[in-house]
């Protein structure tokens, strides 16, 4: 049941619209085997006429019981679909776990700034940083609208003014920009807050 949610993400690739849930295969497969209030009894009694005419199989969520009716066809089709259903989550999680988004995440906002703070990094550090913040942005800032960079020190340095058009000129511009930065530059103890509020500032800004 694990393997199928109501995310946008299933729902896009259709998983939703399939009826690949527990609850809905359950509905295809087989029935609900029913309790009822029994007035003399004072209790709910289950019916017994299923019992060994079907495999069961009981919901550890609610508890309730279901019994097996379909045929081996239409289980094997499901099995075909599940496969079908694991192969996209495997995709997914290879696309999102590879390149800067295994370091970034996804960047989804349109409107974005990008706070550098290298601290005291050793000149290999720096450079692996600058690494990955360029693949960031050749990868994924280049599908957005608007961007900016700021790198935090005593007195913060800005790439642009405010953020600017996303495009090739301007995603190269910025990579250029960020491989001329000096390793060092002095630092205080709140000049990553200072580069944070600096690029809160710009109300078009969204993350």
């Amino acid at each position: 049941q694990s393997l199928v949610s109501s995310s946008k993400w299933l729902q896009r690739y259709g998983l939703k619209r399939n009826k690949l849930s527990l609850s809905q295969i359950l509905s295809q497969v087989g029935f609900q085997h029913r309790k009822d209030y029994v007035t003399t009894l004072g209790k709910p009694v289950a019916s017994r006429y299923a019992d060994g005419l079907f495999p069961q199989y009981e919901r550890a969520q609610d508890g309730s019981v279901y019994n097996l009716t379909a045929k081996k066809e239409l289980i094997l089709h499901f099995v075909d679909c599940l496969i079908g259903a694991i192969e996209l989550y495997q995709q997914r999680m290879e696309w999102l776990t590879s390149e800067s988004r295994q370091i970034f995440g996804v960047i989804q906002e349109q409107c974005i700034v990008i706070v550098l703070d290298f601290g005291t990094a050793a000149p290999t550090e720096f450079d692996l940083c600058r690494d990955a913040l360029s693949m960031v942005l050749v990868e994924q800032v280049i599908q957005i609208s608007r961007f900016n960079l700021i790198r935090a020190a005593q007195e913060f340095t800005k790439w642009q003014q405010e953020c600017t058009p996303v495009s090739e000129h301007t995603v190269k511009s910025a990579v250029t920009w960020l491989w001329k930065l000096d390793h060092m530059t002095a630092v205080s103890h709140t000049s990553s807050a200072e580069a944070l509020l600096e690029a809160m500032g710009d109300e078009a800004v969204s993350s």
